[in-house]
């Protein structure tokens, strides 16, 4: 089974969900081309941590904006409004553990299977069944792309 998804433009690969890890936390990494940004959003259920191993990332939460670079990361609580935007002008590579489990199931319900991490589907994700399932792991959108807490 492809453990690799597109999800509104981010390249997204499973390396471990809440079968390998007994829903204690979901490792994925992802590819987002530059510019490419999340809504503003907050996650009710599960803490995110980012970990950037190429490009740029600025996340701004509503106490800062952050820049990071490859090697650095940034815990992100629950209930914390944020948005984290792709800023390398390149590719941009990162990895994020979400915990407890709940991120990788999103991904695998609304994300559409992919092999190659150039090649984008033709189809754009389904937006009805995000916020549907969204409400189930807990994720809240607050704004959209472009947005700030």
């Amino acid at each position: 089974m492809s453990q690799t998804f597109w999800l509104f433009g981010a390249y997204l690969r499973i390396l471990a969900d809440e079968h390998q890890t007994n829903s204690t936390y979901d490792l994925i990494e992802g590819q987002f081309p530059a510019n490419i940004e999340t809504p503003l959003h907050l996650h009710s259920k599960y803490s995110e941590q980012i970990y950037v191993l190429e490009g740029e990332f600025t996340v701004f939460t509503n106490k800062e904006k952050i820049i990071l670079i490859p090697g650095q990361h940034l815990f992100i609580f629950p209930n914390t409004p944020h948005v984290v935007a792709a800023s390398g002008k390149q590719v941009n590579r990162a990895l994020t553990i979400a915990s407890p489990s709940g991120f990788a199931k999103l991904i695998r319900t609304v994300g559409i299977p992919g092999s190659d991490a150039t090649r984008p589907p033709d189809t754009p994700n389904d937006m009805g069944l995000f916020i549907e399932f969204s409400n189930e792991t807990g994720d809240v959108i607050l704004g959209s792309p472009g947005a700030r807490p």
